[in-house]
């Protein structure tokens, strides 16, 4: 699995030092930041420490949404809950979430936002899921290095897992499939994809594992010609 870890415009240049050298000592070694080049000044390479590069091959993207694209699955990180029915995960649920999803993630993205104020309600929702760090105080965050080497921890034991191929499991580009088939499906059978109950469908589906995804891909197929046949006559 290729992880990537995107930093949308960070701005104290230590920060970034400290998240590479975090990456760094998780055996992670990509790292792209949004709307920033703090990481060109030389405080980030004071704290970077071994890890210089990770600092010096950083990523540089204009927008969120350039930095996730061909991602198959995007986890967006906030310190609290945006709505009171969206999903959400805490950082240790999500070693398993992606055991379950198997060979349907290649290519995961896992997304921070500002020190000050994080991400915005409109970059939540270029995420599939979105996770936080369970804290015992209502403290509002921890600095961003400390919840990328958290995050970088919980997701390290993935790289010493061995997936056995599987030409029946359904893979990325399937998946990417089911998405799109699943949300045509509910605008098709008169869902607005602006509606709450639209979008709490597409949250759930993230959630499938792979031995569900096949299933659920049939279904949708099989309720696709039955529309077509329906407004055919």
């Amino acid at each position: 699995m290729i992880i990537t870890f995107v930093l949308v415009e960070p701005a104290v240049a230590e920060n970034v030092g400290a998240v590479a050298r975090a990456l760094k000592t998780m055996g992670f070694d990509r790292l792209a930041v949004v709307n920033s080049d703090v990481h060109r000044e030389p405080e980030a390479r004071w704290l970077a420490h071994g890890s210089e590069e990770v600092l010096g091959k950083i990523e540089v993207h204009s927008t969120l949404q350039e930095a996730v694209a061909g991602a198959d699955l995007v986890v967006g990180t906030t310190a609290k809950t945006r709505r009171t029915h969206s999903d959400y995960y805490t950082c240790n649920e999500l070693p398993e979430i992606l055991r379950q999803k198997g060979s349907m993630v290649e290519k995961l993205t896992v997304v921070f936002g500002r020190e000050e104020s994080g991400l915005t309600n409109e970059e939540l929702r270029l995420c599939n899921i979105h996770s936080g760090i369970p804290m015992r105080t209502s403290y509002p965050s921890l600095n961003l290095s400390h919840a990328v080497m958290i995050y970088a921890w919980e997701l390290s034991g993935l790289q010493n897992d061995y997936v056995e191929p599987d030409t029946k499991s359904p893979s990325p580009i399937k998946f990417r499939r089911l998405r799109t088939m699943a949300g045509d499906l509910l605008v098709n059978a008169g869902f607005d994809n602006r509606s709450s109950l639209y979008c709490r469908i597409m949250e759930r589906l993230e959630r499938v594992g792979d031995k569900d995804a096949g299933l659920i891909m049939s279904v949708c197929s099989k309720l696709e010609e039955l529309l077509k046949k329906n407004k055919s006559r």
